[in-house]
């Protein structure tokens, strides 16, 4: 195609970290909103039980379809036609997900109160009908998606939780009783928004770009194109739409088959892998619904609190993993030993690994440090007096922080894994992955059972204790082979750690001491001592920032 692929993913991965943001904040601002002004109670119910409906249902229904439509767009045997058709069978697959889904919404997972009943009812038909309808536009955002329109992504990312978010705040202000009723309207209207905007869009768009094709034959000048219709001239050879009707499911002409064999084959293999992923990614909700140990206002503060505890792992430690993920790519070779390749490399490759290690390491003892004298103030400030009474999100964000330090060295080690191993490797390691899930899921029952909402927390230090043990005796493994072991380099110095030590007791002191008489006291002293702590583990490693300082300078010039 004429248009510049790289480029354009690279500008829907930055618009999508930006989006990304947006969207967590508008999510804690309604999440604090409903916490003060209805209750945890329904919080519960709708960010647990009705999301996790939404999620089921979205997920099986369209993910094994997306994906193996956006592979075979290299198969010059399936067409457009084929490609649409397949898109719509979505809608008719959701619809059959939700008559079960439904049933065991209302039937089978724990008990609502009573009061909650029928608004909870119809939150879970108007999420099953937003749902169905949604997918009606499931053709035209896969268009979007193949021809890289990251403008009009963007806006109809940003439109819909916009509009979502606006309708359901303007109902509960009028009335706060029917804070159910006013998410199961939000999430209808954010549906038809979608399907308004995505249509309409493509039925101004398509006109257009046949204008357009009408003035190319008329002029030579490829510049003068270029600059006269912008980005749209990048599709001009390529979009194989002329109409909007283009866009929904047909019969094909000369008997040819509505759907292609080698794509719903693909569809099948992706579907297999599909229900266990959205099992693993939703698990601890499937547990919180299915056990009656949790009350929704239990099920409510653990999401509070889990989103909190995330933000690090979101805005931190991914973006460091992934750009850790794509250099040991380039720079370690799968199905070669490191013996046999460039020593150079290996040796810049094992510097890499453990500076990136005890980085995040670090980062994450410093958050489990202050966690324990902050989590308090954070939920204070977040949820007011109501929602920090009884101390359960308080103990709950404190041992979250625990698995931050975990969720940080379990990134890096496992990225090194999965992009060193090879083919074989990886199969292995799906079967342990399977173990590990399955382990997490029963550990997360039992744990629940025994310990209440950190049973979830728990369970899952378990299972990344189990990745983080697979990944470090693979990386020791790796190594011997060229007579080193960067794992003690793993581990902060000690400078950074007494330093950390010492803050985290004045912290602590502090706590006792300002929290109940002034909370900007005790902001200011958790300020300080932060301040310090990172300047002692800038003094350890100072080598590595004058490095990492050099590499910059180095950049800034070759790009000038």
């Amino acid at each position: 195609m004429g248009r510049n692929i790289l480029a354009s993913s690279l500008q829907n991965a930055s618009f999508s970290i930006i989006f990304q943001i947006f969207c967590r904040c508008i999510t804690f601002a309604i999440n604090a909103f409903i916490v003060r002004s209805v209750g945890r109670d329904v919080l519960g119910i709708t960010n647990v039980r009705l999301l996790l409906l939404e999620s089921t249902l979205l997920f099986l229904s369209k993910e094994a379809i997306i994906r193996a439509s956006l592979s075979s767009r290299h198969n010059k045997q399936c067409t457009w036609a084929q490609l649409v058709n397949q898109l719509w069978i979505t809608v008719p697959i959701c619809f059959a997900l939700a008559l079960p889904c439904l049933y065991v919404w209302l039937n089978w997972l724990s008990a609502v109160d009573n009061h909650f009943y029928e608004q909870y009812r119809f939150g879970c038909f108007a999420i099953a009908f937003a749902c169905v309808i949604e997918l009606t536009a499931e053709a035209p955002i896969f268009v979007t998606q193949v021809f890289c329109f990251v403008k009009l992504k963007i806006v109809m990312d940003t439109s819909h939780i916009f509009i979502r978010s606006a309708v359901f705040i303007a109902l509960v202000l009028l009335d706060k009783s029917i804070t159910i009723y006013a998410f199961g309207i939000a999430q209808i209207t954010s549906a038809v928004t979608i399907i308004a905007g995505n249509y309409l869009f493509y039925h101004f768009y398509i006109p257009r770009l046949l204008h357009y094709r009408n003035e190319l034959k008329k002029v030579d000048d490829k510049h003068k194109l270029r600059e006269k219709f912008g980005e749209t001239y990048e599709n001009m050879e390529d979009f194989p739409f002329v109409s909007i009707k283009d866009m929904l499911p047909t019969v094909l002409p000369n008997s040819g088959s509505m759907f292609n064999s080698e794509l719903q084959t693909l569809v099948l293999s992706f579907a297999k892998q599909g229900v266990l992923k959205q099992v693993l990614t939703e698990g601890e909700k499937y547990v919180m619904s299915i056990s009656p140990v949790l009350t929704f206002s239990e099920q409510a503060t653990y999401d509070v609190v889990n989103n909190m505890g995330s933000l690090a792992a979101r805005f931190i430690f991914r973006p460091i993993e992934d750009s850790s993920y794509f250099y040991f790519t380039q720079t370690i070779a799968r199905d070669i030993k490191l013996t046999e390749q460039n020593r150079e490399k290996v040796n810049e490759a094992y510097q890499v690994l453990s500076y990136v290690c005890k980085t995040v390491t670090s980062i994450g003892l410093l958050g489990f440090v202050f966690g324990q004298s902050y989590s308090g103030t954070l939920l204070l400030l977040y949820g007011g007096a109501d929602f920090v009474e009884g101390g359960l999100p308080e103990v709950l964000l404190r041992w979250h922080s625990l698995a931050i330090v975990l969720l940080a060295l379990n990134g890096i080690t496992e990225g090194y894994m999965f992009a060193t191993n090879t083919s074989k490797q990886i199969d292995t390691y799906n079967y342990y992955m399977a173990f590990f899930s399955i382990a997490f899921l029963l550990l997360s029952y039992q744990l629940t059972n025994w310990l209440g909402p950190v049973g979830f927390i728990l369970a899952n230090c378990c299972n990344m204790v189990f990745r983080i043990s697979y990944s470090l005796f693979y990386i020791k493994t790796n190594f011997r082979s060229i007579g080193t072991n960067p794992l003690p380099s793993f581990l902060p110095g000690p400078i950074f750690l007494a330093t950390l030590i010492v803050a985290g007791l004045m912290c602590k002191f502090s706590e006792s001491y300002f929290l109940a008489k002034s909370i900007f006291y005790h902001i200011l002293v958790g300020i300080f001592c932060t301040g310090i702590t990172v300047l002692a583990w800038s003094f350890e490693n100072r080598d590595l920032l004058r490095t990492g300082l050099t590499k910059y300078r180095e950049r800034k010039l070759s790009l000038t």
